[in-house]
């Protein structure tokens, strides 16, 4: 669990952050938690950036980074590390988590987060790059799995990379459902298998999300642009009756109106309620 961070939380977005904010001080709505993306606020419009600031001093709030990069060749950029420190300093954010994959090549940004090789020295290589981000930090990353729409170089399933990569670090996982199904969808495996063999007690919080089918292509893309799938909330009980953890619903493409994610918020709210009795989360 997450030292502050109980239950259910949202994504925030700058498309509501402002009706949000007057939300919470209103009394309308206010989750047990939200998240946030560095690089989306840290040169924030000053239109939103009172909304943000409000929101900063009345939540509970992790941070959930795009531009660690941690499986990519280059090494830590201390420079990224920095601006990325001070914002989580200034708004006292505790908690913060990336992905499971390398963005840049060359030094150049992708903008995608791409699979990296699930091999022994990969392991090994994420594990000392990891460690030395999080001493710079001053703060554990949390590590979440990532979608893939080709399958890298492997010699053990990705569930035991994940495994071999935290208990080398001892860090946490952001167990995100939804990229776990799309996987299980593009890559032909059972999503239940893959979390019957995943270290799920190391499961800090969870990630739900949408995803979007491109017939085309007979491919699932993992959007995050439409709403949560039943299969995925299907999934969801699947992983709550072997870790209730902290669980939340995120919406980074085709942002709808905040009121569509305070449904979906509720749906969390009565889909995870039975888990959480009991087990330590407040």
């Amino acid at each position: 669990m997450l030292e502050g961070i109980s239950r259910c939380g949202i994504g925030l977005r700058r498309e509501f952050v402002v009706e949000f904010a007057e939300g919470l001080r209103a009394g309308r709505f206010r989750p047990g938690w939200v998240e946030i993306t560095p690089e989306n606020w840290i040169d924030m419009p000053f239109r939103v950036r009172d909304a943000f600031e409000e929101v900063m001093v009345s939540c509970r709030v992790v941070a959930h980074g795009l531009s660690l990069s941690i499986g990519s060749p280059e090494p830590v950029d201390i420079q990224h590390l920095s601006v990325i420190k001070n914002f989580l300093d200034k708004y006292g954010i505790e908690h913060y988590s990336e992905h499971l994959s390398y963005s840049t090549w060359n030094g150049s940004q992708t903008y995608e987060l791409l699979p990296v090789p699930m091999t022994a020295p990969m392991a090994d290589f994420i594990a000392d790059k990891l460690k030395r981000v999080s001493d710079f930090l001053q703060r554990p990353v949390i590590l979440e799995n990532a979608t893939y729409y080709y399958r890298p170089p492997a010699e053990m399933p990705e569930a035991e990379f994940i495994n071999t990569v935290a208990r080398k670090t001892d860090c946490p996982l952001l167990l995100d459902v939804n990229n776990v199904y799309v996987n299980s969808l593009n890559h032909g495996f059972d999503p239940r298998a893959f979390i019957d063999d995943l270290d799920i007690d190391r499961t800090a919080y969870i990630h739900t999300a949408g995803h979007t089918y491109y017939p085309q292509d007979n491919l699932f893309i993992d959007t995050h642009g439409a709403a949560v799938s039943g299969e995925v909330w299907d999934l969801l009980l699947y992983v709550m009756q072997r870790k209730p953890a902290p669980a939340m619903v995120e919406r980074d493409n085709n942002i709808p109106p905040l009121a569509e994610i305070v449904s979906e918020y509720d749906r969390l709210l009565e889909v995870t309620a039975p888990f959480y009795e009991g087990v330590g989360v407040a």
